[in-house]
């Protein structure tokens, strides 16, 4: 018996917060993911239970690239939303999100490259480099292309050297 494929319109999105890490040259944070080729984008991940945005933010730092020495700068005034591409719906998250709505937080790295390590107990990426804020949007996949757009629009200003 073939597995019922769920209608994305029915799901909801998981709630997820995304950080922009940027550096003292004002190059922002970028990681490859294990997973899928060529794949690169901004650290994320999930809002915990009675976790705030910038809480979330922080600990996916420390999970994600084994590093919390940030500070906040800002966080998105809204929350922006993106859909998985037909085929990931039904297998990415246990098949319970039709993609995520991410609160999206501007922080300034305070520690030095030695403090990154990806080589986390879960790695979710396979390689890092800090790129400048014009070259961002072009490494990111299709689908998560526009959303990267409106988080540069808005919080891209703080990706100034410090």
């Amino acid at each position: 018996m073939a597995k019922h494929k769920p209608d994305p319109a029915t799901l909801p999105y998981r709630p997820c917060v995304g950080i922009m890490l940027i550096n003292g040259d004002g190059h922002i944070f970028v990681a490859k993911r294990t997973d899928t080729p060529d794949a690169w984008q901004m650290p994320q991940g999930g809002i915990d239970k009675g976790e705030s945005p910038s809480q979330a933010a922080l600990r996916e730092l420390e999970e994600e690239i084994g590093t919390a020495k940030a500070t906040i700068l800002a966080e998105s005034g809204q929350w922006l939303s993106y859909d998985l591409p037909p085929h990931l719906v039904g297998k990415v998250w246990g098949g319970r999100y039709r993609g995520q709505t991410q609160k999206w937080i501007a922080c300034r790295f305070t520690g030095t490259d030695a403090d990154i390590n990806i080589a986390t107990a879960h790695p979710e990426f396979d390689a890092w480099q800090w790129v400048p804020l014009d070259k961002l949007t072009d490494l990111i996949v299709p689908f998560k292309r526009a959303t990267y757009e409106q988080v540069v629009a808005e919080l891209g200003h703080h990706a100034i050297p410090a």
